[in-house]
This record gives structure tokens, C-alpha cells and sequence, in this order.
């Protein structure tokens, strides 16, 4: 991995940005729900607005779609149009749904596109969303010009301990709650976020909604094997964002780089980030992020 060429352009794309970015404080206020509705709910959204490129973000499992919001002004300011959604299950999107997976995320990332009329975007994806995005490119490549996959995971491993304890004990009584933000807190293992006790309040108390623990569950004992199976076949321009320190691999920059290979781009590792190096590390993310939209030009 050689992620020098990424920073080297970034460097001058965001030099008016640079100082936001390492605040933690340049952090979005939320904005203005919207919905979309599908054939079984809602699906929740914001919207910066503009006409801009369309930037598509999409949270990872047991997460909102507020974890972009240290990115989000900073893509507006470039002049992007952003827009965030929460996953099924989860945030303000409907909490009961006959399937979870990346893949039926992803459909939804692509009936958003095709709702907004603003295509084709570029789609960044957290943790199993990262499958999402590369969903959304397989199924409708007119539609996705581009994919960044932070913190991605995209095929199944070893079971962790956390993922046999959460589903033998974890999500078994009253503590569930407090079981999953205890484990998320953790991922953040250089840093947080100014605004971080806020951010776990706010997930805790969505978490606690009709549904939404369920669909948690559901979705953390959900195989990766069909994402896996897309992925060397993909052809659409990728970025890989991956912190050493994320806990869902036992040597992430080595997932990382396998996952390089399989799309054929160098992926940036963040020293020393966990699993939401966008968020924990906005100022060594945003700048290559920028650099890879400016390379992929106006849709």
C-alpha cells in the first residue's frame, strides 16, 4: 500500500478545507428528515441540497446516519451535494423489514438515487454497508460511479468473540442496549468525537425503539458470502479506508489490502484508527477522499 499519491492531491483539493477538517468541532448540525417510501417502509434520509455531484452515504449496522457528519460539511464545502440515510432497522427508517442485508441496502441506496434524480452518485459505505455500496454499483452501474468502503466488511471471517457473545448472551436480556453501545464506544480507540456522549445517547435511545434490537440482531448474524461473491468482479472506481485498529479483524490492514487487490486500488490504511476512521480521523480521511472525487470528474 502506497498511500502517499492520495495525500500528495488531496493536500491541494482541500487546503481551504484543511483547518475544518481538523477540527472535530466542524461537526454538521442535523438537518431536515425526509422519506422515501419503498414496498415494505420508509427509508430515512437527509439532503444538503445544490447541484452539486451526488454523494450517497450510508451508515454502518448499529449505527445513524449522523456518523457522516464530520465528513458531510466538508464534502458540502467542496461542493458536493450530500445525502446521508439510515439503514433498515435502524435511525428513522421503518424498523420491521422482511430482509436486512447488504444487498437489500443497497437496493434502496439505488431506488434513493433514482428518487432524488440526481445520479449518478458516488456511494460511501461503513462496516457491512461497504457491501451496500458495491450492491448499489452491481445492480444499477449507471447509477453508481464510484464507491468508498470505510471500514469495510465484506465477507465473512472467523467469528469473532464479540460476535459469538452477542448473539449467546449479548442480545439475550434487558442489557442489550447497553451491551451494543459499550462495544461501539470501543471503536473508537484513538479518539472521539467532540460531540461523542451525545452521538451514544442518541443511538442508545433510538436502539431502545420497538424493532430496532431485533433487526440488529438479525442483521450481525447475516453471512457476507454473496457481497464476497461480487466483489472480484466489480468494475466501478473504488476507495479503500481502513483504520489498523478496527476490531473486526484480527490484522485489518491485511483485509485492507486483500480487498485492494480484489478491486484493484491502493487502499488508504489509517494508523492508529479504529472502525470509523471518517469520523475519529476526519483530517486524514477528507483529503484523499476529495482527491478520489475530483479524479472520478463530473457525472
Amino acid at each position: 500500500m502506497n498511500a502517499l499519491p492520495h495525500l500528495l492531491i488531496g493536500v491541494s483539493i482541500v487546503a481551504s478545507t484543511q483547518v475544518a477538517a481538523l477540527a472535530v468541532e466542524a461537526l454538521a448540525p442535523p438537518s431536515t428528515t425526509r422519506f422515501l417510501t419503498v414496498s415494505e417502509g420508509r427509508i430515512a434520509y437527509d439532503d444538503t441540497g445544490g447541484s452539486g455531484p451526488l454523494v450517497l452515504a450510508i451508515p454502518g449496522m448499529g449505527d445513524l446516519r449522523s456518523e457522516y457528519r464530520a465528513l458531510r460539511p466538508l464534502l458540502q464545502q467542496a461542493g458536493y451535494r450530500v445525502v446521508t440515510m439510515d439503514v433498515r432497522g435502524h435511525g428513522e427508517t421503518s424498523a420491521r423489514w422482511s430482509d436486512y442485508s447488504a444487498h437489500a441496502v443497497g437496493r434502496d441506496a439505488v431506488a434513493l438515487i433514482e428518487h432524488l434524480g440526481a445520479g449518478p452518485a458516488v456511494v460511501l459505505g461503513n462496516s457491512f454497508a461497504a457491501g451496500s455500496a458495491l450492491w448499489s454499483a452491481h445492480d444499477a452501474p449507471a447509477q453508481v460511479r464510484g464507491v468508498v468502503l470505510l471500514g469495510p466488511i465484506v465477507r465473512d471471517g472467523e467469528p469473532s468473540w464479540f460476535a459469538r457473545t452477542a448473539v449467546s448472551v449479548g442480545f439475550g436480556g434487558p442489557w442489550r442496549v447497553a451491551f451494543w453501545t459499550a462495544y461501539w464506544n470501543s471503536l473508537f480507540p484513538a479518539r472521539k468525537p467532540a460531540d461523542h456522549a451525545e452521538a451514544k445517547a442518541a443511538l442508545a435511545a433510538n436502539l431502545r425503539e420497538p424493532g430496532r434490537m431485533d433487526a440488529l440482531r438479525t442483521m450481525v448474524g447475516l453471512t457476507k458470502a454473496d457481497t464476497e461473491a461480487i466483489v472480484a468482479g466489480s468494475r466501478v472506481p473504488a476507495l479503500v479506508v481502513m483504520g489498523t485498529r478496527n476490531p473486526d479483524f484480527p490484522d485489518a490492514s491485511a483485509e485492507a489490502r486483500w480487498l485492494g487487490r480484489a478491486l484493484g486500488t491502493d487502499p488508504l490504511i489509517v494508523e492508529g484508527a479504529g472502525h470509523y476512521p471518517h469520523l475519529e480521523m476526519p483530517e486524514r480521511v477528507a483529503p484523499p477522499l476529495l482527491a478520489f472525487l475530483s479524479r472520478l470528474g463530473a457525472p
